[in-house]
């Protein structure tokens, strides 16, 4: 039986993720004063710890709501500590997020906690679960482009404006990627507790290669232009511009050629 001592061990904030939060929060002021000699590699610490945080939210979101709806067994699993090292898959749910947005900038959708859903009675539930975790991406957007649709930009340095579009175009990617009805990924997993138990047996095989065939797909050109159609039209909705979004993932990818306007738009 589970001590007292032993829940609150399960719930306390991990030092990890506190250590990816304490980085975050010492390269944004880096960015947003200057002081970092580049402010590229400020923006790439920023921006990519900021992704990581928001990937440990989205995952603890799922666990929360688990554990609220049935499945006891989430604290022991060390779900709620925030801890990126306790998910069943690190690689899927933290590492290969990392890799596309340091390759593509692209917010590829995480997911790797385990929950028991055989704990769980209702469909409503089961539902709520798997929307947990990308509702939470679109209210780190929301929190990201507040600046933006507030009209409170005065005073916010130029390389911060941009890092924050470009922080916004990777949450809304990953929550359009996430609701999508594919199996494997989260709107799949909204909609299946209400599809009927036949077409659930004829799909499940097929989950493991959902996110792979999503961005096979992406891969042919119209369907990507009208993807990213889709995500800066969200963007410019929210007040972030085209610009500030590009310039944001140009200053981020510090080891490229720099973009001219960006450059002078930043100050070099």
């Amino acid at each position: 039986m589970a001590t007292a001592a032993t829940r609150s061990s399960d719930r306390r904030i991990s030092p990890v993720f506190l250590g990816i939060t304490a980085i975050m929060a010492v390269t944004g002021w880096a960015v947003w004063t200057g002081f970092a000699p580049n402010a590229g590699l400020a923006v790439f610490l920023f921006v990519t710890s900021a992704w990581i945080v928001s990937l440990c939210l989205h995952e603890y979101a799922h666990a929360r709501t688990a554990l609220h709806s049935g499945d006891l067994t989430i604290e022991a699993k060390g779900y709620l500590t925030l801890d990126p090292l306790k998910y069943t898959h690190a690689l899927l749910s933290i590492v290969l997020p990392v890799i596309f947005v340091i390759m593509g900038g692209i917010g590829l959708p995480g997911g790797a906690v385990f929950i028991e859903r055989h704990r769980i009675r209702g469909r409503w539930r089961h539902s709520l679960i798997s929307a947990a975790g990308p509702l939470t991406n679109i209210l780190f957007a929301v929190v990201c482009t507040a600046p933006f649709w507030l009209g409170a930009l005065d005073g916010v340095p130029m390389a911060f404006r941009f890092a924050l579009g470009f922080l916004a175009l990777l949450q809304v990617t990953a929550a359009i990627l996430n609701f999508l009805p594919v199996p494997g990924l989260d709107g799949y997993g909204v909609i299946e507790p209400w599809l009927p138990h036949g077409v659930r047996r004829q799909v499940e095989p097929f989950a493991p290669f959902g996110l792979l065939a999503v961005f096979g797909v992406l891969f042919i050109p119209a369907v990507n232009e009208a993807f990213f159609d889709a995500i800066y039209t969200v963007l410019r909705a929210l007040g972030v511009s085209d610009v500030e979004s590009y310039c944001g993932r140009d200053l981020y990818r510090f080891w490229t050629e720099r973009n001219p306007v960006c450059e002078t738009l930043t100050g070099g």
